[in-house]
């Protein structure tokens, strides 16, 4: 298979397992919002797909030394980046962008979908050559 192909399906199968844990952050939000505010549920969310990320990645995509010190630290770093835009844009749509444009259909669900989806391309990148890279010790 060709790299360019090759790097495509890892791409797919990275949405599809971040798809897993986008799910998982969804529910956790749609949950948590029935005890605390909608921006707190957010940041909280973000933690449980978090760790459901990082294990389906790890396990299923890009393997390697395990759960080091280093790879979960630097899924943490990734991951806040993440999770701040992710916060933004649901706070964003949800409070200024939806009402501005009359959207009353679901506006919290809407909003943090897109919040959710935002980082995925930014992130696959990150974690790619940076969480789950081999450190050069480890090439020799």
């Amino acid at each position: 298979m060709s790299g360019g192909r090759a790097s495509f399906l890892e791409f797919v199968r990275f949405v599809a397992l971040g798809g897993i844990a986008a799910l998982a952050n969804l529910v956790a939000r749609y949950l948590l919002n029935f005890f605390m505010p909608f921006e707190v549920a957010v940041v909280l969310a973000y933690m449980v797909g978090m760790v459901i990320a990082f294990f389906l990645f790890q396990r299923m995509l890009f393997g390697g030394e395990g759960a080091s010190p280093r790879r979960v630290s630097r899924f943490i770093q990734v991951n806040i980046l993440g999770a701040a835009l992710a916060w933004l844009v649901s706070t964003i749509m949800a409070r200024t962008v939806l009402p501005a444009i009359g959207w009353t259909w679901q506006p919290f669900e809407v909003a943090h979908f897109c919040g959710v989806a935002t980082p995925a391309i930014t992130s696959y990148f990150l974690h790619k050559f940076y969480t789950f890279a081999e450190p050069a010790s480890a090439r020799r």
